[in-house]
């Protein structure tokens, strides 16, 4: 009962026991990583509580694995889509990993990249300067004993609107370091160094120099500032070598961070497509009642492809579910994806499961036109070959648009291909 550092699967049912202080176990129910039950005493049963990642109380580590195979490192590479990364200040023992480098870089690149969407963020930054005219206040105690009497220059203290903020250093600090890095793929350390010649004229982080400490500017993405703490704890790791590494911690629902994988994404993939691609699509199920501009039953769709005259073609929905043992989903997600089809009359949707590797299943609604295809992403897979999976849904489901959908089969081998005949 006393073995820590603890290790839990996220759909585990048993958890473990374990002895904690009262302190402790309030405190480790706070981070919301594990349901913390009294078994009597200083005894604890802990048990998932529906998010994954690690953190640390006291002395004290626990972990939440995603299910499957997904590591350490695929799970830092779809952080770097999510909205959240859920980065938490404290550290926590990983292991030594060779996929984190590239992970971590495409996390960095993501984050940093909305960040500055709408440009790089300025700031006040108090100066003391010496000048030939007044601009703020004068250091009268520093003009005197300083100068002596001599009336230039003037010793003041001014507030300068800049881009060389804190945060700034922070990211442009992350960015110098993860390019001193080898393994980063070549394309994202392209978008790196684009992103560092964005941060002209904000000052870098020497080597073994701690990241200076200010507040968070209001409109600075919490995210990016994360993704950046994230990264300088994570730099420790390559000085530690094998065996246990200091690692940021962080706290994240595995099903919301799936559903921002799949919906970003996707919506690159989509990219070229004549048309546009929205997520979060609203739509109502009814119709309006009197005096009511839209239905009582709204829905949003996670992914909605749309044409050129902004009418759906295809829809696309994730799920972050395991396939039952005979390789079933729930009926439910056809219920929900034909409700979307219907009030969008498109034809076709698509359920973009997280669940290993098998081929597209298409299932034909009866006495209807509209198909719902099973398309499983493997998260164990490298990276690059999840961005793949993904670049096949979207070019199978483009491929779709102007063919009829009333017939579909699954090919007959496990690949990404369907086969549509009307």
């Amino acid at each position: 009962m006393t073995d820590w550092p603890v290790t839990l699967d996220e759909l585990s049912r048993e958890g473990v026991v374990r002895s904690l202080s009262h302190a402790e176990a309030a405190a480790l129910a706070g981070t919301k990583l594990v349901e913390v039950r009294p078994e009597g005493g200083q005894s604890w049963k802990l048990l998932p509580a529906g998010n994954v990642g690690a953190t640390r109380v006291g002395d004290k580590q626990i972990q939440v694995l995603p299910k499957g195979r997904v590591g350490v490192a695929h799970l830092l590479f779809l952080l770097g889509y999510a909205r959240n990364p859920g980065f938490r200040e404290e550290y926590v023992l990983g292991v030594h990993d060779d996929d984190l480098w590239p992970a971590l870089a495409e996390s960095l690149a993501r984050q940093t990249e909305r960040a500055l969407t709408h440009g790089v963020l300025q700031g006040y930054r108090t100066t003391d300067d010496s000048l030939r005219t007044v601009r703020g206040r004068i250091r009268i105690g520093d003009q005197l004993s300083l100068r002596q009497g001599q009336l230039l220059p003037i010793e003041v203290t001014h507030d300068e609107f800049t881009v060389d903020t804190v945060e700034n250093r922070i990211l442009r600090g992350a960015l110098r370091r993860m390019l001193a890095v080898p393994r980063v793929d070549p394309e994202v350390r392209r978008r790196l160094v684009h992103l560092d010649a964005r941060l002209e004229g904000v000052a870098f982080l020497r080597a073994g120099e701690d990241a200076p400490v200010g507040p968070h500017p209001p409109e600075r993405p919490l995210s990016a500032g994360a993704a950046a703490r994230g990264d300088r704890a994570a730099q420790r790791v390559g000085a530690a070598g094998a065996g246990e590494v200091p690692v940021a911690s962080f706290v994240v629902s595995m099903a919301k961070v799936y559903e921002d994988f799949v919906t970003t994404a996707l919506t690159e993939a989509l990219r070229e497509t004549p048309g546009r691609t929205e997520a979060q699509h609203r739509v109502w199920l009814d119709e309006p009642g009197p005096g009511r501009r839209h239905g009582a039953i709204r829905m949003d769709v996670d992914v909605v492809h749309l044409d050129r005259d902004g009418r759906p073609q295809v829809v696309y929905d994730a799920k972050y579910k395991a396939a039952s043992p005979k390789g079933e989903y729930p009926n439910a997600d056809h219920y929900q994806m034909l409700a979307y089809c219907t009030a969008l009359e498109v034809p076709v949707a698509w359920l973009v499961y997280a669940q290993g590797v098998a081929s597209p299943a298409p299932r034909r609604v009866r006495h209807t036109g509209i198909t719902v295809v099973e398309y499983p992403l493997d998260l164990s897979a490298r990276p690059r070959v999840v961005l793949e999976q993904v670049a096949d849904l979207a070019r199978l489901s483009v491929e779709a648009f102007p063919m009829p959908l009333s017939m579909w089969r699954r090919p007959a081998r496990a690949s990404t291909s369907l086969v549509v005949r009307g």
